[in-house]
């Protein structure tokens, strides 16, 4: 490059250093090279209702949203989401002042970290977390503190040890991270989990962000909560929701956030700065989408569970330890059963021997080790596809 001089300070800022291109564009990447099916990122292969997407096409054509949509988002759209919270949840959103919409979750995710800690302060997050998770903390000059939920064998799935997650809160701690439905395990938090959750918050005077992307994702007998329903959460929660994985529109990239006023505010600050807006004409197809009937809702959670079974059979006939999930579109394995110990490896060799594409969990961990042998499935795929993969990774039984 004309003009650059030689240095031995690296480009990328020092809070990033540990920040590559993350496992997502790496096995995605792989799943091409290879002709794999791709079964590591979480995306659906069909688009959802056709009534939505005609919404959009009906709001390019008449001119809505093809210029910038106001800051806080297009107010249809922020209405529908203040009734989508009151008619699920009984939760009361001012749709002026307490409604966000952002650039999918992962904008809302780094604005409200961004606009909420200060260098120093302490960010208690369960893991295994979402990789963005760790990098807006880092870029907000923050520290994560990780509290393990592990897998619990009696009962099929992992578990959050509240008495790790007291110990873990010290006079730095700013605020709880909280992934529920919860990725990459597919863990719901009980209503005893978020009370002692909600509890410690209010004692310790920490604020809380939530992710709960996969609300409407959520299996068999296990409930959604959202934590700002819970005595004292309404002000000091920032609820964070999105459209792609209810919709199976992952592309558009609607977001959105809801809290107290003076949180918003504080997250609206920061996300101005970022995208400032952001898909227009999408913003009105989603405003309708969260207005659809509740048959669409449990239509599609029923779906999404007939798939996680035909997979998780699949992946049990094929040898792995299957932790059932009660929530989102994934399943953790663990690969020991076939003497593997390393799933990062595990999942770089199974294009060549199966033909498949997964993700490491260690990726997911501030300690390796921790989720060494554990390899995460999405199951969000046409029931083609699905049997497809199962039938190729039985060649590991073999």
């Amino acid at each position: 490059m004309t003009g650059m001089t030689s240095s031995s300070r690296p480009f990328l800022n020092r809070r990033l250093a540990d920040f590559g291109t993350t496992i997502f564009a790496e096995m995605s990447a792989l799943a091409v090279a290879t002709g794999s099916i791709n079964l590591g990122q979480g995306f659906p292969d069909q688009d959802g209702p056709e009534e939505v997407r005609e919404a959009a096409v009906r709001a390019l054509r008449d001119g809505r949203g093809n210029q910038y949509p106001p800051g806080p988002g297009v107010p249809e759209l922020r209405t529908a989401i203040a009734l989508h919270q009151a008619r699920r949840y009984g939760l009361s959103c001012d749709p002026d002042t307490e409604v966000l919409v952002t650039a999918g979750a992962t904008e809302a995710i780094a604005a409200t970290l961004l606009a909420l800690l200060e260098p120093g302060d302490e960010v208690v997050a369960l893991e295994p977390y979402y990789d963005s998770y760790a990098a807006c903390i880092a870029m907000a000059g923050a520290s994560r503190v990780p509290v393990t939920l592990r897998p619990d064998p009696g009962q099929a799935r992992f578990r959050l040890d509240l008495d790790e997650l007291r110990d873990a809160v010290t006079d730095r701690t700013r605020l709880l991270l909280i992934n529920t439905p919860h990725n990459p395990t597919g863990t719901v938090l009980t209503r005893e989990e978020l009370t002692a959750i909600a509890e410690l918050a209010v004692e310790r005077d920490l604020l809380v962000v939530t992710d709960e992307v996969y609300e409407h994702l959520v299996f068999d007998e296990a409930e959604h909560i959202p934590l700002a329903t819970l005595p004292g959460m309404r002000e000091r929660t920032v609820t964070i929701g999105s459209a792609g994985k209810t919709f199976s529109f992952t592309g558009w990239k609607v977001g959105w956030v809801t809290g107290a006023r003076e949180l918003v505010s504080a997250v609206r600050t920061v996300k101005q700065f970022l995208t400032y807006v952001s898909a227009g004409p999408f913003q009105y197809a989603i405003a309708e989408a969260l207005r659809l009937p509740d048959s669409y809702f449990d239509g599609f959670r029923a779906d999404l569970r007939r798939k996680r079974d035909l997979l998780g059979d699949g992946l049990r006939a094929a040898g792995f330890v299957v932790y059932q999930p009660q929530g989102t579109y994934f399943i953790t394995t663990d690969i020991t059963p076939f003497g593997e110990k390393d799933a990062y490896a595990f999942c770089r060799a199974l294009p060549e021997r199966c033909g498949v594409v997964a993700i490491p969990n260690s990726v997911f961990y501030d300690d390796p080790d921790a989720g060494r042998s554990q390899v995460r499935f999405a199951f969000c795929k046409r029931d083609d596809v699905l049997d497809e993969a199962a039938g190729r990774l039985r060649r590991l039984a073999s």
